[in-house]
């Protein structure tokens, strides 16, 4: 029987016996960790393999379904009351662990920094920028890939002596947006209109890796220190997300180099209120990546809502030809843009909800499925895309509901910086879109 005789002292120890009895304290501890879980929050009910391990969460993530499962399982604790409390400019929950998997090149961004004092001070340095205040020619912007989209419809889509051509405007709705945060980024669009393709492959790579994300185990490992030291992406690589961000380091390099010019764009904005060169880097990748994609997804299904619905469809028509268009853009939280469970943390002294106590360090998420669809806030045909909704409400009745679809933005300390670009851009392209007569 072999022996580790140099341990304690010399006296004998059986390694046999060492292994198995770690294992009994390792699953002990996990044991223990789990009950101590599932009894912290017993007082809310919910699935039971949800309370004792992630594998339940992991696997309806996985299969697609999550969003469904927490329309059913919601309405219990949805509340838009208690989100713009935990959202509030002085509240005292943080961000969760989710935020890890934002954070790119080992640099924090104003997504990814979970610190509320640095966080803060970063916001307060990029916020005029977002809200168009630095950049005289922001509606110019998106107005100029308006009118690029309108000539990649017009050269290639629209049908010509009887012949009928295919558009995939799931694509092209995404070429805009790249097109548009580029142009706001750097002066200047990456071109993907243009050249009527996805260039270096991106948004392919954005469409496989965004979803891995709300996997909470691969979430995890992607987060660790070790793991990113070998299998982030890098500005080397030649094609998807990291080419973009290659592309984009090589122009901030040039902003902070000897010749700079300022100019006034997103990027002139960093600069100048004080982002070192690693922070404008990693502020401009996450925002060309969650803003497009997000934007992409409203301007889709807010797309298939009114082409596959003939009132909505004779509505909107009736409403351009008379020049006043209504709030179409408040009807896409029927399908929000982001529908991931995004975790805030509770206070360590804990917090209450009807009358319930949350335990400190409780990892908070809210269904965005769910709460658009709440038929207390938005009557029962709340799963229905039903923009005249936002003409018949008055009063109180109109501005909490208006307060409800706000959250898909979020609100307070957690409020979306690109609102102001994505409602020029949804504002903008529904209009232009329809003039063409192309439906």
């Amino acid at each position: 029987m072999l022996r580790l005789d140099t341990l304690l002292g010399g006296v004998p120890v059986d390694w046999r016996l060492v292994v198995f009895s770690s294992v009994i304290l390792l699953c002990l501890s996990s044991s223990a960790k789990r009950i101590s879980s599932y009894r912290r929050l017993r007082a809310f009910d919910g699935p039971k393999w949800a309370s004792l391990s992630q594998t339940w969460l992991s696997y309806k993530t996985i299969s697609g379904g999550l969003y469904l499962t927490m329309l059913d399982m919601s309405t219990k604790y949805d509340d838009p009351d208690l989100l713009r409390r935990i959202n509030a400019a002085r509240s005292a929950y943080t961000r969760g662990a989710w935020y890890d998997g934002t954070k790119l090149d080992n640099i924090h961004n104003t997504i990814s920094e979970k610190d509320e004092q640095k966080r803060t001070e970063m916001r307060a340095k990029v916020v005029n920028r977002y809200a168009g205040e630095d950049n005289p020619n922001l509606e110019s912007s998106v107005g100029n890939r308006i009118m690029d989209l309108v000539h990649l419809i017009e050269a290639n889509h629209l049908p010509t002596e009887g012949t009928y051509k295919v558009i995939d405007w799931a694509h092209v709705v995404q070429y805009f947006t790249m097109d548009v945060l580029t142009n706001v980024a750097f002066s200047q669009p990456f071109g993907y209109l243009k050249k009527n393709t996805d260039l270096f492959d991106y948004i392919n790579t954005v469409r496989t890796y965004i979803p891995v994300l709300d996997i909470p185990v691969v979430n995890t490992i992607l987060s660790s220190a070790i793991v990113r030291m070998f299998m982030a992406p890098t500005a080397k690589d030649r094609i998807g997300m990291v080419k973009i961000m290659g592309i984009a380091k090589e122009i901030v390099g040039e902003r902070f180099g000897p010749d700079t010019k300022v100019q006034n764009d997103m990027l002139g904005s960093f600069v100048r209120h004080g982002l070192t060169h690693a922070e404008t880097e990693s502020e401009v990748l996450l925002r060309i990546i969650v803003g497009t994609d997000s934007t992409a997804t409203a301007v889709r299904c807010i797309f298939y809502y009114i082409v596959t619905n003939h009132r909505i469809y004779s509505g909107l028509q009736k409403e351009l030809d008379e020049a006043d268009l209504h709030r179409l853009d408040c009807e896409f939280g029927v399908w929000p843009p982001v529908a991931s469970l995004i975790y805030k943390v509770t206070p360590p002294v804990g917090d209450m909800h009807n009358v319930k106590f949350i335990p400190g360090g409780t990892n908070i998420a809210y269904s965005a499925w769910a709460v658009h669809r709440s038929k207390a806030m938005y009557g029962a045909d709340a799963d229905i895309f039903r923009p005249e909704r936002w003409l018949e409400a008055e009063g109180e009745e109109l501005q909490a509901t208006i307060r409800s679809v706000e959250l898909v933005f979020g609100t307070g300390k957690y409020r979306c910086l690109g609102k102001t670009i994505t409602f020029l851009e949804l504002n903008k392209i529904f209009a232009e879109a329809w003039s063409l007569q192309w439906l």
